[in-house]
């Protein structure tokens, strides 16, 4: 079977569904190991970043909002978290980062597999 632009499903690569379902993946694959695969994380924003476009106006765009605005409101946290850590308040405000981001990417690849998107909120 061909699409409109004369190219068949093979030859497209990943759906937006299974690219979503990817970020999602190294997001949480980064975050699970305590940003020791952080490259993941990295990845999985490059690749939101670089498929933002062809999103919009789909179910899928918010997905991609979501994601980044996790990674950019997660980065900023941690950043303060660990300049507060030398006042010895930073790890806990680091934890609750943490917990966050892994709430975020929960959610978020939750409503995914419902084929809905994340509202806004947390």
């Amino acid at each position: 079977m061909t699409q409109e632009d004369g190219r068949s499903e093979a030859e497209k690569g990943l759906s937006s569904r299974q690219l979503i379902h990817l970020m999602y993946g190294l997001f949480a694959l980064g975050v699970l190991t305590a940003g020791f695969l952080g490259a993941a994380i990295i990845a999985a924003v490059v690749l939101a970043y670089l498929k933002r476009g062809e999103m919009i106006g789909t179910v899928y765009a918010g997905h991609i909002d979501w994601i980044l605005r996790t990674f950019w409101w997660g980065l900023l946290w941690s950043l303060l978290s660990a300049a507060a850590s030398l006042v010895f308040v930073g790890y806990v405000t680091g934890l609750i980062v943490l917990v966050w981001v892994i709430y975020r990417v929960v959610k978020g690849w939750l409503a995914h597999f419902a084929g809905e998107t994340p509202l806004p909120g947390l």
